[in-house]
């Protein structure tokens, strides 16, 4: 299989994940990094254990020999630009979430990389976390039944403590609760319940409390799904909250429930009076160096060199969340339900 080397744009938190990762993988390795402020290519190269030449123009990246993926980990605002000047240049994209804070933003990227015909792979890394692997295999199952009604919430203080904090309060930086943060668990419902949503229900609101007060934006919303099946869902996104990091997880089903690592089964006959474990690793944790990165990008890299799509957070499966998180923001706005 060929070894694939990889270029960084934007040396952030979540980029110093992302090298992680590549550099973990038997299939990539980080090569080059753009930064719109200098770098110490020797230092970098040291700290992550692979040759990094560094850049301050991003088109000189993109020219570089050998150069065959990207890695799109800037600020939101800026991957638009960024995902399609790489797409442009032939490279296949690795993005990182929210796609953009626009659904036009959204659809530019999109119509590049239909033109370019490069492959992607969209950082709804929790898809490949052991908690959902697991939920989605007693789904797939039939452990569950039927499944009629889902809950998945993200709750995560975003507060001071974290660097991100800094810009993320900005309206026209993190958006929303949802964009920046809550678009985890949205993601996560869709791929349990179904991307066949008709009606968009959301309410938001703001905590009280001075920590949180830098916010442009609501931090709490929760929206309601209504599917074409008849599945009906919700997903709250609480980024102003004071509490340990929850991924809340419940599915009820025609067979049995699933509550985060427990569950009832009438097909397995469990004891309907008390809950049955299941194994698995929580999600607990909003840090990215915790984040599930390794798997879905060994996943890529293998699908790149089978001519594939990603399975499960290709560009497509993406599209799909965004436009759903977008009409849930627009119902929040308006106080009106949006129809899909």
């Amino acid at each position: 299989m060929k070894k694939y080397n990889v270029g960084i744009i934007g040396y952030g938190w979540v980029a110093t994940a992302h090298i992680a990762a590549i550099n973990n993988s038997p299939h990539a390795q980080v090569t080059a990094i753009y930064s719109s402020r200098p770098l110490d290519a020797k230092a970098l190269s040291a700290k992550h254990g692979s040759e990094i030449t560094t850049y301050t123009d991003l088109n000189k990246m993109l020219k570089q020999p050998g150069l065959n993926v990207v890695s799109v980990c800037s600020y939101p605002y800026q991957h638009t630009k960024h995902a399609v000047a790489a797409a442009r240049a032939g490279k296949h994209l690795i993005m990182e979430k929210p796609l953009a804070l626009s659904w036009k933003d959204c659809q530019a990227i999109e119509a590049a990389v239909k033109k370019a015909k490069v492959k992607t792979c969209v950082c709804f890394e929790c898809r490949f976390s052991s908690q959902m692997q697991v939920t989605k295999a007693a789904i797939e199952q039939g452990l569950l039944g039927e499944l009629h009604y889902g809950e998945i919430d993200y709750y995560h203080g975003i507060g001071p403590w974290y660097g991100q904090f800094r810009w993320n309060t900005r309206k026209d930086a993190g958006g929303s609760s949802l964009l920046t943060a809550g678009c985890h668990a949205l993601d996560a419902l869709l791929h349990c319940l179904g991307t066949d949503v008709t009606e968009v229900t959301s309410y938001d609101t703001k905590s009280k409390s001075k920590i949180f007060k830098p916010y442009e934006y609501t931090t709490s919303s929760v929206t309601i799904l209504k599917f074409k099946s008849g599945k009906i869902g919700k997903c709250a996104a609480i980024v102003d909250c004071l509490q340990p990091y929850y991924f809340h997880t419940h599915l009820v089903g025609s067979e049995g429930s699933l509550l985060d690592n427990k569950f009832h089964s009438m097909k397995l006959r469990t004891n309907k009076n008390a809950w049955s474990n299941l194994s698995m690793k929580m999600l607990d944790s909003g840090d990215v160096s915790d984040h599930p990165y390794q798997t879905q990008f060994d996943k890529f890299f293998e699908s790149i060199s089978a001519g594939k799509e990603m399975p499960f957070t290709s560009l497509g499966d993406a599209m799909k969340t965004h436009k759903v998180m977008f009409a849930a923001d627009k119902s929040a706005a308006t106080g009106k339900t949006v129809k899909l």
